[in-house]
């Protein structure tokens, strides 16, 4: 398996490393690959070419807007967007994680589903923040059969 993602806060990256523990534990015979995004560009590195499968993680920074009827802007984390976006990326993406906080009401978990829009990939589910344990086992399951894993 292979986890693409980009942490500002450190919330996602938190959650992803969760994820990657409790698959660990759980189906011990799945290998994850984690990229960080931030790392990459920070790095100064070029996007690479996403040739196997993998899952994005994403978090929510807008700018304006309510997230229904009027407009907003992604803020902050455009790199996820262009690696995505770069050759054949998008067509290797199973799906996109979002995460956010609710107070933000119908802004939560937006960029996720304008990802999904955009790049014809399913949101596989979303959560609040660094995620509760509930969180993390339910979206690890998800993730393990959308690789074609069986329970």
């Amino acid at each position: 398996m292979k986890f693409v993602y980009i942490s500002l806060s450190g919330n996602t990256k938190a959650f992803v490393e969760k994820l990657v523990d409790y698959l660990a534990f759980k189906h011990p015979e799945v290998f994850v690959e984690t990229l960080d995004v931030k790392e990459l560009v920070k790095g100064g590195q070029d996007y690479p070419d996403l040739d196997q499968p993998y899952v994005a993680f994403l978090p929510t920074y807008l700018e304006g807007g309510n997230g229904v009827d009027t407009g907003d802007q992604e803020i902050l984390t455009g790199d996820l967007r262009q690696l995505i976006a770069k050759g054949d990326n998008a067509s290797n993406c199973l799906g996109i994680v979002g995460s956010g906080n609710r107070n933000f009401n119908n802004q939560f978990c937006l960029t996720a589903y304008q990802y999904s829009k955009q790049f014809n990939f399913p949101v596989l589910d979303v959560y609040e923040m660094r995620g509760l344990t509930a969180d993390v086992e339910r979206i690890a399951e998800k993730i393990y059969q959308v690789y074609g894993f069986e329970n």
